[in-house]
């Protein structure tokens, strides 16, 4: 009776120790899957942006991590990008011009949070070139067609100077932006399309801002896109990646240190001056909202004849591009004011 007895307790304290093992295992595995976070893609295009700043803080500073995420990089041309959000291959990508002329197309898209406020394109040339009209003939280095940097420069050269790509001047592509400084030092290319934190760079080295597209074109830069199914399927994900834009914006206000970091880090740029110049330029310029006239006046930039949009026809209802009641959701939860 007694052996039983202690069988049974032996068996019992077993049961009990596997048990406590296999729970021991799962709530590992939970706490390890915890601290992996949610795997989530982010779209960058090659070449630090100072349209992307924010998403760089996002990514440095924690603010990623701190809203569940395990996130990396994606870079590429813009193109790439947002053919891969299409295809679903990438959750985030941050290219609101090629992005919003493919949903003009019919391509599954919608906006879900905002970056940079403000146009932070230039036309940067050699300092020989005094004015617009002496880059007749010459080389200008910019994107592939359809990209950014690209739509914006042709359209402003268009719209407001008269000259068109191939007629007036000719077009070599460049990838990414830190190629296109060391062909303007070389007298390879007369003109670059460089963003403000590249145009920092080749003014250092002597070269001289031409053109401010934002001048010309109210912009929005960055704004960040997803695949339609997302907002069904991971509506808690993208609120999620929303909120730590909405945090990135406010850490660059509140703290020029950290923010120089990354300027340092993403724009390979190692003159303190230069650098504190890029944050002046744009410290207050982000935010994760998206303005329904700043997006009309995206939308309207890509639907000009140098852009193949037949003249004359309207533009639909724009809206439909922008996951707004999901936007403002998050920006509600956070106390900030929201558009309608």
């Amino acid at each position: 009776m007694q052996a039983f007895k202690l069988r049974v307790v032996c068996v019992g304290i077993k049961a009990v120790i596997v048990t406590a093992v296999v729970v021991a295992m799962l709530l590992a595995q939970g706490t390890s899957a915890s601290a992996q976070g949610i795997k989530v893609r982010v779209g960058r295009t090659i070449g630090g942006s100072g349209f992307h700043i924010p998403s760089y803080v996002a990514m440095d500073k924690g603010l990623f991590k701190a809203e569940g995420f395990d996130a990396e990089f994606i870079g590429a041309t813009g193109g790439v990008l947002v053919r891969a959000a299409i295809a679903r291959e990438i959750e985030f990508v941050p290219i609101p011009g090629g992005g919003s002329e493919a949903m003009l197309k019919g391509a599954p898209l919608v906006f879900v949070a905002g970056e940079s406020l403000i146009s932070q394109w230039t036309l940067t040339t050699t300092p020989e070139i005094k004015r617009v009209e002496d880059l007749k003939g010459k080389t200008l280095g910019m994107g592939r067609p359809g990209s950014a940097d690209y739509s914006e420069v042709v359209v402003t050269l268009g719209k407001f100077f008269k000259m068109q790509p191939g007629k007036d001047y000719k077009v070599i592509s460049f990838t990414a932006e830190t190629d296109r400084i060391p062909a303007l030092i070389n007298r390879s290319i007369q003109g670059a399309v460089l963003s403000f934190p590249h145009a920092a760079r080749a003014e250092k080295e002597g070269m001289k801002i031409l053109v401010r597209t934002g001048d010309y074109i109210p912009r929005l830069g960055g704004t960040f896109l997803t695949h339609k199914d997302m907002i069904r399927e991971k509506r808690d994900m993208v609120k999620r990646f929303i909120r730590a834009m909405a945090k990135a914006a406010d850490y660059i206000k509140n703290d020029k240190k950290g923010t120089l970091e990354v300027i340092q880090k993403y724009f390979e740029i190692d003159d303190a001056r230069v650098n504190e110049g890029i944050y002046n330029q744009v410290y207050d310029k982000f935010a994760p909202e998206i303005p329904p006239d700043l997006l009309r006046d995206l939308f309207e930039s890509r639907t000009t004849p140098e852009l193949g949009w037949p003249a004359g026809k309207p533009l639909p209802d724009i809206e439909q591009f922008v996951a707004r009641d999901l936007l403002n959701e998050v920006l509600k939860e956070m106390g900030r004011k929201v558009s309608k």
